[in-house]
């Protein structure tokens, strides 16, 4: 299937439903906290996409049963909101993507709920490097290779493994459509980016090896051997001069946001 080039009046389309993901996602951030539950989560997220006149996109999205994917530790994506409960040390990726007048906005991050090991902060902050660094890798006339390579790279010079079986993927009127964005690759490969394509970068890393397995609810992925994973999430439109992170926030995100300088030397 051919890749959809979207026009600037769609790609302004596709920018409203993100910043509302964007801003959804700020929003239960603030509210995170240990006991709390991962259906509380879905109750608030279901609620404040309605009230902006907006679809939760998950809902019922292949049959999946609530609004927002909510995954913990060593799940590493697809995980249903439910009774279980936030226990300090935890980490909790949050997946919300919000359909508003015919386009889709995706975004997702990884918070701490209490304080984290120091297993659970590396995973997490390797996982936030790559995105970025998958993100700059994004121009017109570069190659998927590219973006795929950059994360792959950092992710394993850091102990860490990229989840294979799971990828960004195109989107616009269509939840995913193409291109499919792997998050390792080779540089120079892959298909040619061009400006007005619109993809999400969501790399999913883990401590351990990149292998994954689905649950009985054929919805949940594990890390196969149960070590932690985390995930962050943008929508990135490509543009002539490089590209326009669409789910772009416009303030800390609590929670998450909290150790800037883990990386520095």
């Amino acid at each position: 299937m051919a890749i959809d080039i979207k026009s600037p009046r769609e790609i302004e389309a596709i920018r409203t439903s993100c910043q509302m993901a964007a801003d959804t996602l700020l929003k239960v951030g603030e509210l995170l906290r240990p006991g709390m539950t991962t259906e509380q989560i879905n109750t608030f997220v279901h609620e404040d996409t309605i009230r902006r006149g907006a679809i939760p996109s998950p809902l019922n999205y292949h049959g999946f049963p609530k609004s927002v994917c909510t995954s913990i530790n060593e799940v590493v994506c697809h995980g249903i909101p439910g009774p279980q409960k936030l226990q300090p040390g935890d980490i909790l990726n949050i997946d919300i993507t919000t359909f508003f007048n015919g386009f889709h906005g995706d975004t997702s991050a990884t918070f701490y709920i209490g304080e984290p090991s120091p297993e659970s902060k590396h995973v997490t902050e390797v996982a936030r490097r790559c995105l970025a660094l998958g993100i700059a890798e994004v121009r017109d006339g570069a190659r998927l290779g590219d973006v795929g390579a950059a994360i792959q790279e950092f992710a394993e010079s850091q102990g860490c493994s990229v989840v294979r079986q799971f990828v960004g993927h195109g989107i616009g009127r269509k939840f995913h459509e193409p291109p499919q964005v792997n998050h390792f690759g080779t540089r120079g490969k892959g298909e040619r980016l061009r400006a007005g394509m619109v993809f999400t970068i969501e790399p999913m890393i883990n401590l351990g090896g990149w292998e994954v397995e689905i649950l009985d609810d054929d919805w949940t992925a594990v890390t196969r051997d149960r070590s932690l994973s985390a995930q962050f999430e943008h929508t990135i439109a490509v543009t002539k001069t490089g590209c326009e992170i669409l789910t772009q926030r416009n303030r800390t995100l609590t929670h998450s946001e909290i150790f800037p300088d883990f990386f520095a030397s």
